[in-house]
């Protein structure tokens, strides 16, 4: 399955194999998990993120992996997000710490 991202002015897209989006169930249900306990969004504290929440913060850990260049944990959030919501086609990721200002972009129909 394949996710857009948008870094500033640069597009990537990446391509996560499906089995990774399909079986591992366990460990994003443990991600969900720990989201239930609420999170720092920027300067906002959201106690209960809703999936698109869950969303913006899962792509903040993914920006952080892009700019790291750690490939696994990069894969894992993409996973994660094609998983919960499989309808995105495109993530515009915040670059200033305002998670919430990240832009979710859904395929139509």
């Amino acid at each position: 399955m394949n996710l857009k991202v948008v870094v500033d002015d640069e597009m990537y897209t990446l391509n996560v194999p499906d089995e990774i989006v399909h079986e591992s169930g366990d460990f994003f249900d443990e991600m969900d998990r720990d989201m239930d306990t609420g999170r720092q969004m920027g300067r906002e504290w959201v106690a209960r993120p809703d999936i698109e929440d869950r969303i913006r913060i899962v792509g903040d850990k993914l920006l952080s992996a892009l700019e790291r260049e750690n490939h696994d944990v990069g894969r894992m959030m993409a996973a994660y997000i094609l998983n919960r919501a499989p309808a995105i086609d495109t993530l515009l990721l915040d670059t200033t710490g305002e998670i919430g200002n990240t832009e979710i972009r859904y395929r139509s129909l």
